[in-house]
Protein backbone atom coordinates (compact mmCIF):
# COMPACT_ATOMS: atom_id res chain seq x y z
CA UNK A 1 0.00 0.00 0.00
CA UNK A 2 1.64 3.03 -1.34
CA UNK A 3 0.06 5.04 1.92
CA UNK A 4 1.65 3.11 4.49
CA UNK A 5 5.13 3.14 2.26
CA UNK A 6 4.86 7.01 1.98
CA UNK A 7 3.68 7.53 5.47
CA UNK A 8 6.98 5.61 6.91
CA UNK A 9 9.46 7.28 4.47
CA UNK A 10 8.74 10.66 5.01
CA UNK A 11 8.49 10.04 9.15
CA UNK A 12 5.05 12.17 9.12
CA UNK A 13 4.16 9.86 12.23
CA UNK A 14 3.14 11.42 15.47
CA UNK A 15 1.44 8.35 17.65
CA UNK A 16 -0.04 8.96 21.08
CA UNK A 17 -0.01 12.69 20.73
CA UNK A 18 -1.70 15.77 23.25
CA UNK A 19 -3.90 17.70 21.66
CA UNK A 20 -6.13 20.39 23.83
CA UNK A 21 -8.77 20.19 20.36
CA UNK A 22 -9.49 19.59 17.31
CA UNK A 23 -7.30 22.87 15.79
CA UNK A 24 -4.81 21.50 18.12
CA UNK A 25 -4.87 18.18 16.83
CA UNK A 26 -5.15 19.61 12.99
CA UNK A 27 -2.16 21.27 13.53
CA UNK A 28 -0.20 18.02 14.59
CA UNK A 29 -1.12 16.62 11.02
CA UNK A 30 -0.06 19.55 9.05
CA UNK A 31 3.36 20.13 11.10
CA UNK A 32 4.11 16.59 10.25
CA UNK A 33 3.57 17.49 6.32
CA UNK A 34 5.26 21.05 6.65
CA UNK A 35 8.47 19.72 8.47
CA UNK A 36 8.21 16.85 5.39
CA UNK A 37 8.48 20.41 2.84
CA UNK A 38 4.99 18.86 1.28
CA UNK A 39 2.75 21.50 2.24
CA UNK A 40 3.30 25.11 3.11
CA UNK A 41 2.14 26.67 6.89
CA UNK A 42 -0.97 28.28 5.28
CA UNK A 43 -2.41 24.76 4.83
CA UNK A 44 -3.60 24.45 8.30
CA UNK A 45 -5.59 27.82 8.00
CA UNK A 46 -7.58 26.41 5.17
CA UNK A 47 -8.54 23.45 6.76
CA UNK A 48 -9.61 25.59 9.82
CA UNK A 49 -11.28 28.07 8.49
CA UNK A 50 -12.85 25.15 5.83
CA UNK A 51 -13.91 23.30 8.99
CA UNK A 52 -15.76 26.31 10.52
CA UNK A 53 -17.29 27.39 7.82
CA UNK A 54 -18.71 23.53 6.69
CA UNK A 55 -17.87 21.62 9.69
CA UNK A 56 -15.86 18.53 9.90
CA UNK A 57 -17.09 16.96 6.65
CA UNK A 58 -13.96 14.98 6.47
CA UNK A 59 -14.65 12.63 9.39
CA UNK A 60 -14.48 9.18 8.26
CA UNK A 61 -16.40 7.21 11.11
CA UNK A 62 -16.32 7.01 14.71
CA UNK A 63 -12.97 7.91 15.66
CA UNK A 64 -11.28 8.69 12.33
CA UNK A 65 -10.85 11.92 10.32
CA UNK A 66 -9.36 12.72 7.54
CA UNK A 67 -8.54 16.57 6.95
CA UNK A 68 -7.35 17.88 4.13
CA UNK A 69 -7.54 21.18 2.11
CA UNK A 70 -7.77 22.20 -1.58
CA UNK A 71 -4.50 21.54 -3.51
CA UNK A 72 -3.96 25.47 -4.36
CA UNK A 73 -3.78 25.88 -0.50
CA UNK A 74 -0.76 25.13 -0.35
CA UNK A 75 0.21 21.57 -1.25
CA UNK A 76 3.75 20.97 -2.37
CA UNK A 77 3.29 17.51 -3.19
CA UNK A 78 0.97 13.86 -2.39
CA UNK A 79 1.65 13.45 1.05
CA UNK A 80 -0.04 11.68 4.06
CA UNK A 81 0.87 12.40 8.32
CA UNK A 82 -0.55 9.73 10.83
CA UNK A 83 -1.20 11.39 14.11
CA UNK A 84 -3.02 9.34 16.71
CA UNK A 85 -4.09 11.09 19.92
CA UNK A 86 -3.87 9.40 23.28
CA UNK A 87 -7.06 11.62 24.81
CA UNK A 88 -9.38 11.64 21.39
CA UNK A 89 -10.76 15.15 20.98
CA UNK A 90 -14.09 16.21 19.35
CA UNK A 91 -14.92 17.73 16.30
CA UNK A 92 -17.81 18.59 16.52
CA UNK A 93 -19.45 15.59 14.61
CA UNK A 94 -22.27 13.96 17.29
CA UNK A 95 -22.24 10.57 15.41
CA UNK A 96 -18.48 9.87 15.30
CA UNK A 97 -16.99 11.80 18.07
CA UNK A 98 -14.79 11.78 19.44
CA UNK A 99 -11.86 11.22 16.69
CA UNK A 100 -8.13 9.89 17.93
CA UNK A 101 -7.31 8.68 14.46
CA UNK A 102 -5.93 11.09 12.13
CA UNK A 103 -4.72 10.90 8.77
CA UNK A 104 -3.94 14.36 7.19
CA UNK A 105 -4.07 14.48 3.40
CA UNK A 106 -1.99 16.32 0.76
CA UNK A 107 -3.07 15.85 -2.52
CA UNK A 108 -1.52 18.71 -6.15
CA UNK A 109 -4.88 17.48 -7.82
CA UNK A 110 -8.36 16.73 -7.06
CA UNK A 111 -8.35 13.60 -9.45
CA UNK A 112 -5.15 12.15 -7.27
CA UNK A 113 -7.59 13.19 -4.18
CA UNK A 114 -10.60 11.80 -4.89
CA UNK A 115 -9.33 8.31 -7.04
CA UNK A 116 -5.90 6.75 -5.30
CA UNK A 117 -5.93 9.04 -1.88
CA UNK A 118 -8.73 8.72 -0.15
CA UNK A 119 -9.65 4.94 -1.56
CA UNK A 120 -5.86 4.30 -0.13
CA UNK A 121 -6.82 5.76 3.54
CA UNK A 122 -10.48 4.12 3.57
CA UNK A 123 -8.87 1.05 2.70
CA UNK A 124 -6.17 1.20 5.61
CA UNK A 125 -9.04 2.21 8.13
CA UNK A 126 -11.80 0.18 7.13
CA UNK A 127 -10.40 -3.31 9.17
CA UNK A 128 -11.64 -2.94 12.67
CA UNK A 129 -8.40 -5.22 14.20
CA UNK A 130 -5.48 -2.94 12.53
CA UNK A 131 -7.44 0.36 13.23
CA UNK A 132 -7.16 -0.94 17.07
CA UNK A 133 -3.76 -1.74 16.66
CA UNK A 134 -2.85 1.55 15.06
CA UNK A 135 -4.51 3.23 18.42
CA UNK A 136 -2.69 1.34 20.47
CA UNK A 137 0.69 1.67 18.90
CA UNK A 138 3.10 3.59 20.72
CA UNK A 139 6.20 3.40 18.99
CA UNK A 140 7.37 3.52 15.44
CA UNK A 141 8.69 0.04 15.65
CA UNK A 142 4.83 -1.17 16.54
CA UNK A 143 3.19 0.84 13.72
CA UNK A 144 5.67 -0.57 10.89
CA UNK A 145 4.97 -4.14 12.18
CA UNK A 146 1.08 -3.35 11.48
CA UNK A 147 2.10 -2.19 8.23
CA UNK A 148 3.81 -5.02 7.46
CA UNK A 149 0.85 -7.18 8.05
CA UNK A 150 -1.31 -5.24 5.51
CA UNK A 151 1.09 -4.81 2.82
Amino acid sequence: MELTKQLLAMDAIQLQAEAADWKEAVRIGVDLLVKADAVEPRYYDAIVNMTTELGPWYILAPGMAMPHGRPEEGVKKNSFALVTLKTPVNFGDPDNDPVDILVTLAATDAKTMNESSIVEVVTLLGDDDTVARIRAAQTRAELEAIFATIE
